[in-house]
C-alpha cells in the first residue's frame, strides 16, 4: 500500500537520499531544492514522502496558489530503484485524495507541469484524468484536472 507521510525532522534525510534514474535529472528538482521551496511557501505548501511498506520510495509536494486559485503538484519523483512498480500512480491517487480535502483553500482545479521529453510521466498523468491545457513554457507543458 502506497501512503503519503509529511516530510518532518524525522524523515527529511531519507528524502535527500532519493535518486533519479540516469537522464531524469532535467525532469524534476532534487528534494533538497524542493524542501527549500517548501520552507519558503510553508503557509501554502505540504511536502510528502511517498512510502511503500514503510520505506520512502519517492517525494512529492502539493502547493496552493492563492492567486489562481488552484492546487499544484510539484516535484513528484520516484527513486530509480523503485520505478516501474506502480507506486507513482498509487502516489498520484493519494495526492489527489489529499487535495480533495482542500487543506489550504477552496479550488476544484489541480495543475502540474510535465517535461515534453518525459512521455512516461505524461501518460501516467493523463491516465489519472489530467489533460493538456495548451499552456507551454519552453520544455514543459501544463496539465490540469477538475475535482469534485
Amino acid at each position: 500500500m502506497t501512503e503519503l507521510r509529511p516530510i518532518t525532522e524525522e524523515n527529511f534525510k531519507d528524502a535527500f537520499r532519493l535518486k533519479l534514474a540516469p537522464g531524469q535529472e532535467s525532469f524534476v528538482s532534487h528534494p533538497i531544492r524542493s524542501l527549500a521551496q517548501a520552507y519558503v511557501y510553508r503557509n501554502q505548501c505540504q511536502p510528502f514522502g511517498i512510502y511503500v511498506e514503510g520505506k520512502m520510495v519517492g517525494y512529492v509536494m502539493v502547493i496552493y496558489d492563492y492567486d489562481v486559485p488552484e492546487y499544484d503538484i510539484w516535484h513528484m519523483m520516484i527513486d530509480a530503484s523503485e520505478q516501474g512498480r506502480g507506486c507513482g500512480g498509487d502516489a498520484l491517487d493519494r495526492v489527489i485524495e489529499y487535495i480533495r480535502t482542500k487543506p489550504f483553500g477552496d479550488s476544484d482545479r489541480i495543475a502540474l507541469t510535465c517535461s515534453k521529453g518525459n512521455p512516461a510521466a505524461r501518460k501516467l498523468y493523463e491516465s489519472k484524468g489530467f489533460a493538456a491545457t495548451g499552456n507551454e513554457d519552453e520544455d514543459e507543458i501544463e496539465l490540469a484536472m477538475t475535482i469534485r
